[in-house]
């Protein structure tokens, strides 16, 4: 996949190009059928499959404060969409000046004019341009005159009573609940998180037998507090773990960690950059009334995942 980062890159239109517009954020199933759908469009006019996105989110730059956390980062989101198979990335850099081109004038300047458009594949709710003006129906009557076609893709039922389709926002919503199940069946794959593992307060080996990764996180979207069943890659293999997100309420710490124990891993990790990957959720966090009392319950945590992870 070819990653372009400005529009002034773009030195002559692709060939037959079939594009999408979206923010991606998750790049949830529903995106993925989106971008296999441009692929397969691709592939049957013998043209380049391209998706177009934006850095930042443009709510972030729309919306002064108050904004909804990602649910994949901008490194996250390139990889993610690179194993759709699409060829071309197009990420616009996002600003009040390009929030302010009119819906026509991105059609027609960048879209048919600059990338060569000839067709555009858009989920039916989606919008762009200047207010918001640009739609499916706009696009179908710029087609004929500027010669693409345009076609809509439609939603895909969510596997979950609570919302009616998948989206980015209710994906989030079901993180921040602990509900990654859920999450995960939207996903299409394990929710992630990524970060550094740091020093940490030394006390899961020393205190607890059970040693910890203390990860301090690139990613804005934490799932809720609790005990989880996960897979971590590091050192270029994946592990199997238990994770704790939380205040630690037995130490009495009111300091929010993310900290993971690996299973049968002895290495040093330090400074390693690792991605954790939320497999189930096993329990709520829970102030115990001493630390041989936590030291049993992580033993019987450490035993249920080993029992989710092998399934």
């Amino acid at each position: 996949m070819k990653l372009i980062e400005n529009l002034e890159e773009i030195k002559e239109p692709f060939k037959n190009a079939v594009i999408t517009i979206g923010n991606f954020d998750g790049v949830h199933i529903g995106h993925q059928s989106l971008l296999n759908e441009v692929v397969e469009k691709a592939t049957e006019i013998n043209g380049t499959a391209i998706a177009i996105t934006f850095e930042p989110h443009p709510i972030r730059v729309l919306k002064t404060k108050n904004h909804p956390p990602l649910i994949t980062l901008y490194e996250q989101k390139i990889e993610l969409i690179e194993k759709s198979k699409i060829d071309v990335l197009i990420c616009i850099p996002f600003n009040k000046a390009f929030a302010s081109i009119s819906a026509r004038a991105f059609i027609e300047n960048i879209l048919v004019k600059k990338i060569g458009m000839k067709a555009i594949i858009i989920g039916k709710d989606y919008t762009f341009g200047k207010n918001r003006e640009g739609d499916i129906s706009l696009l179908n009557r710029f087609s004929q005159e500027m010669g693409f076609d345009v076609f809509q893709n439609d939603w895909i039922t969510a596997p979950h009573n609570t919302f009616n389709r998948i989206s980015s926002t209710a994906i989030r919503q079901l993180v921040i609940e602990g509900k990654l199940t859920d999450a995960n069946k939207m996903l299409g794959r394990y929710y992630q998180v990524r970060g550094k593992v740091i020093k940490g307060r030394d006390r899961g080996g020393k205190q607890l037998g059970f040693p910890t990764a203390n990860i301090t996180l690139s990613d804005e979207l934490v799932p809720k507090a609790g005990v989880y069943a996960v897979t971590v890659e590091c050192l270029n293999k994946q592990h199997h773990g238990v994770a704790n997100i939380g205040y630690s309420p037995t130490f009495d710490d009111h300091q929010f960690t993310v900290e993971v124990h690996l299973l049968d891993f002895k290495k040093d990790i330090y400074g390693e950059n690792i991605r954790v990957n939320f497999v189930k959720r096993i329990r709520d966090e829970k102030k115990f009334s001493n630390i041989n009392e936590l030291i049993e319950q992580i033993k019987k945590d450490i035993a249920l995942a080993r029992e989710i992870l092998s399934a």
